[in-house]
């Protein structure tokens, strides 16, 4: 019965000593992070959709300076009539100045409204690639989330703790991943 009992704690000490001992497993990276930035600003459809945001706008400002000009105009021939302006007139006038001001900010706030509702309907289907193909690559790698390391938002990742997808997002969209030197 001794022996019994000496080999059972023995048995019992070998068994908690091997379950203290650290296991060596392999670190798999469970996130991985992008500079979703530079990634999105080199693709193609980026460029097309600055371009026609950028065309957009140019028409708005001409539109803008066009009324800015016709009310420098109107203000001078205002300035210049004033003296010589009966009060029914001067009135008038000075109704007609306030109108045009009035309606060239009421354009400028519109303006603005339609051109960030442009931009945002330009940029929708090259933020949807992009998410596609970030979603594809970390699906691949089993990743659980991605994290964005622009504007310094995480400014320092081990690398045994996560992967730099950004050169692997860069080939599934087919974009070369080194920038050519000028």
């Amino acid at each position: 019965m001794k022996k019994i009992f000496s080999l059972l704690c023995a048995t019992m000490v070998s068994l908690s000593l091997c379950a203290q001992e650290p296991a060596t497993e392999v670190r798999v990276p469970q996130f991985g992070y992008i500079s979703y930035k530079s990634v999105y600003e080199r693709m193609p459809e980026y460029a097309t959709a600055k371009a026609a945001f950028e065309e957009l706008k140019a028409k708005y400002d001409a539109e803008a300076q066009h009324s800015e000009e016709e009310f420098q105009r109107k203000f001078s021939e205002f300035l210049q009539g004033q003296k010589d302006f009966p009060p029914s007139i001067l009135q008038k006038r000075q109704l007609e100045l306030q109108d045009l001001m009035n309606k060239s900010v009421a354009f400028r706030q519109e303006s603005q409204r339609l051109l960030k509702q442009a931009e945002a309907e330009l940029q929708a289907p090259c933020i949807a690639k992009l998410a596609e193909a970030i979603q594809a690559v970390a699906g691949e790698r089993g990743l659980f989330f991605v994290l964005n390391t622009d504007d310094n938002a995480v400014p320092f990742i081990h690398p045994q703790a996560g992967v730099d997808l950004t050169d692997l997002v860069l080939t599934r969209l087919g974009i070369p991943t080194e920038v050519p030197q000028p």
